[in-house]
């Protein structure tokens, strides 16, 4: 997405980089004389009215877990194309990944910070809220009084009410950073996974260093000796596998690394009053994976079911799948698509998204490959009409190419250059051979060492759509 110049009321001065599914930018209010953050959504979800939906939900989740701890929304609205934004505070100290590339923090400083991001975690748990993908990059920091600083958590691009995150539901997160019942579908998730992933964040801090998988995570002084045992044993505790043995709250985490560090949480110091979170446990209330406007997340990709190499992935309602390189198929969304936001008619539609992180695929200048299948039950031409007049202004237009095998014809459209990334894209309206309904929607991305024509037809050619 180029910069726009003005977005709403709000003068853009320079992108800040992206989150799950919109794109961040520094504008200037120039009615309050203050920066503001604005986030768009990209422009390659606008046909996606669940994504749309979820986009939202994000702000009002934003607001309905107003705290000092958690990212502050100002205002929404909507661009002349109909993506939404909304309008966030400025953190002016960037992330701390930002923190961390800049060199390791000291310990004490490590301690605060990751109290300081447990305390807004446990804010989220008080509304009956789960993050489900707190990580560096969605730990924000931002100027306060007399020379303070704030942690702010940011990006509920992937989060949950929490009466809605027991049971079976699809799966997200973070390699590193991610509860272990994250990747259990069955399992449903609580709070406690936020106190694993502020654990893994801990760690980090700590070590210099992401944590391995679950269960298999080198203990601190492993990577740097001098690691205090109280604080390997808060991080190791915040990090078990088994949730039942790990703090029982985020507030009760940050208490104990305040008396680690020697801050409010110290032998002597006033107690700070604990959050009443909120904790629902697995298998109070199984949930089907979510479809239309919900907001459905990323799930971990656990089947060997394709071609050697590849995986075999499916819908929630079984009659999209398709065949990707393995290398790609470690998230997927699979909660369908609106044909509206292409300007078609016909509700809700099977699909799915297929993707290395689908938090960063909807940034094409982001460096990931995955692929997107939704089906159609219109009309042939109306679908290759409106996908041939789609335009993905982050690339280069590259031309375009016939498919056909026996069970699929099409036009590929190929887009190269896009974004700071380099990667390719491949897009394409599909019509059965036999003439019967469903058509499809494909989007291929794919990485400059893939052979564009070569992978993009093996994925075509294992793609199955039952009517």
């Amino acid at each position: 997405m180029s910069r726009p110049e003005l977005i709403g009321r709000y003068r853009i001065e320079r992108r800040l980089g992206t989150g799950a599914f919109g794109v961040v930018w520094l504008a200037h209010d120039d009615r309050l004389d203050a920066p503001v953050a604005v986030k768009v959504m990209a422009d390659n979800w606008a046909y996606r009215m669940d994504v749309r939906e979820r986009f939202l939900a994000e702000a009002r989740l934003l607001r309905k877990g107003m705290s000092s701890g958690v990212v502050q929304v100002f205002d929404v609205g909507e661009l002349p194309d109909e993506r939404p934004y909304f309008v966030m505070e400025y953190a002016d100290r960037g992330t701390l990944e930002d923190r961390l590339t800049a060199g390791a923090p000291t310990l004490a400083e490590s301690l605060s910070l990751a109290a300081r991001a447990a305390r807004g975690a446990a804010d989220l748990h008080e509304a009956g809220i789960v993050h489900r993908d707190i990580k560096p990059s969605n730990v924000l920091l931002a100027s306060g009084g007399e020379g303070q600083e704030r942690v702010l958590l940011a990006d509920l691009g992937l989060a949950k009410n929490l009466a809605q995150a027991s049971g079976l539901t699809v799966v997200a997160g973070s390699a590193g950073y991610m509860a272990p019942e994250q990747a259990e579908p069955f399992d449903g998730i609580d709070a406690r996974a936020d106190v694993y992933s502020l654990g893994a964040v801990l760690y980090h801090l700590v070590t210099g260093s992401v944590p391995g998988p679950p269960g298999k995570v080198l203990p601190p002084v492993k990577v740097r000796p001098d690691v205090p045992k109280d604080v390997q044993r808060a991080v190791l505790r915040a990090m078990e596998p088994d949730r039942e043995r790990r703090w029982p709250t985020a507030a009760a985490f940050a208490d104990e690394l305040d008396r680690l560090a020697g801050g409010p949480g110290s032998p002597g110091a006033r107690p700070r009053r604990r959050s009443r979170t909120r904790t629902v446990l697995a298998g109070v209330a199984a949930l089907v994976v979510v479809a239309g406007g919900g907001s459905a997340a990323a799930a971990a990709l656990l089947r060997h079911d394709g071609a050697p190499g590849t995986e075999r992935v499916a819908d929630a309602t079984g009659r999209v799948s398709v065949a990707v390189p393995r290398s790609w198929g470690r998230q997927l969304v699979d909660s369908g698509w609106s044909p509206k936001g292409l300007g078609l008619s016909g509700g809700h539609q099977p699909g799915l998204t297929v993707a290395q992180d689908v938090g960063d695929w909807p940034d094409l200048g982001t460096d990931v490959s995955g692929v997107f299948v939704g089906a159609y039950g219109g009309t042939a031409k109306d679908l290759t009409a409106k996908v041939g007049a789609v335009d993905h202004t982050a690339c280069t237009y590259g031309g375009s190419r016939t498919f056909s095998d026996a069970s699929w014809r099409g036009t590929v459209r190929t887009w190269t250059s896009c974004g700071t990334s380099g990667r390719a894209l491949d897009e394409v309206a599909l019509a059965p051979a036999d003439g019967r309904p469903p058509e499809v929607y494909v989007q291929v991305r794919r990485g400059s060492g893939d052979d564009s024509d070569a992978t993009t037809d093996r994925i075509l050619r294992s793609l199955h759509v039952s009517a």
